[in-house]
């Protein structure tokens, strides 16, 4: 199927998303074919007024474990790390593979915003894009989530299932659980603490939790699920809350899983 600009447009109209502030997570390929590739995506939406944000995550300035914290996650990755001098910036336009084509577009449209966060940035384009990028840091990972539910911000899932739902991230700390902690060189060239979120395979298990606040539409071939995200954040981290394992993923001896099901990592007092 053959999908335009227009046809997206009349989609975000009809679903009420013009002049909103939204995450949108997304597989291009769900479209079909779009006249124009991911940029046309992007530019139905601030044509319509909105204000997009996703993320962009990349590990390229992650440095090997300088501390071993307890219940802090699967360390393996950063033992096999070797010692470098790079130092993130905003400025960058790295971003891995899987986070698809449209935030990979994102990140290299003029004016665009992106996060002072070492490997899991957010990017945003629109009006209110410095606004919502300006809170998140190497502690604050999830502060654009905070801003957007002060915004009456909804989330979309372009094609993609939850296990894609990084608020589902932001969720988990507002039920309590700590933050998996890991290691960059900071804007001064020192190792520093940075938080980030766990393992999120088991995500869709949540589904149940929030299907009551679920508004679904088609555009082209891809299948959207849209989701109000105070209310939704709010229910997964009543429903993680009441069940710890309700985000585990089908590996049961997944480690990022299991320490989080436990409350995460455990930190001194001076983090």
């Amino acid at each position: 199927m053959t999908v335009t600009k227009g046809d997206i447009k009349k989609s975000i109209l009809e679903s009420k998303l013009n002049n909103k502030t939204l995450c949108i997570h997304s597989s291009l390929k769900s479209f079909g074919e779009v006249i124009g590739g991911a940029n046309t995506v992007i530019d139905a939406f601030l044509e319509s007024g909105c204000t997009i944000l996703a993320p962009a995550f990349q590990y390229d300035f992650q440095i090997p474990a300088i501390e071993n914290i307890e219940q802090n996650g699967d360390y393996e990755y950063e033992n096999s790390l070797k010692p470098h001098h790079r130092i993130y910036s905003t400025n960058i336009s790295n971003i891995t593979a899987d986070m698809g084509a449209i935030p990979k577009a994102m990140v290299n449209t003029k004016g665009r915003h992106r996060g002072n966060h070492p490997s899991d940035s957010f990017v945003a384009l629109g009006p209110h894009a410095e606004e919502l990028i300006c809170v998140q840091t190497f502690e604050n990972v999830y502060g654009p989530f905070q801003k957007m539910i002060e915004m009456g911000s909804k989330i979309i899932m372009m094609g993609v299932g939850l296990n894609k739902m990084t608020a589902i991230h932001y969720a988990e700390q507002l039920s309590g659980r700590e933050l998996y902690v890991r290691w960059a060189l900071d804007h001064n060239g020192n190792p520093a603490r940075y938080r980030m979120g766990s393992c999120s395979e088991g995500f869709e298990r949540l589904a149940p939790a929030i299907s009551h606040l679920e508004q679904k539409t088609t555009v082209g071939n891809s299948a959207w699920r849209i989701y109000p995200i105070k209310e939704t954040v709010y229910a997964c981290a009543d429903a993680i809350g009441n069940n710890p394992e309700s985000t585990h993923c089908d590996n049961s001896d997944c480690k990022w899983c299991n320490d989080m099901q436990k409350g995460g990592p455990i930190l001194n007092i001076n983090f």
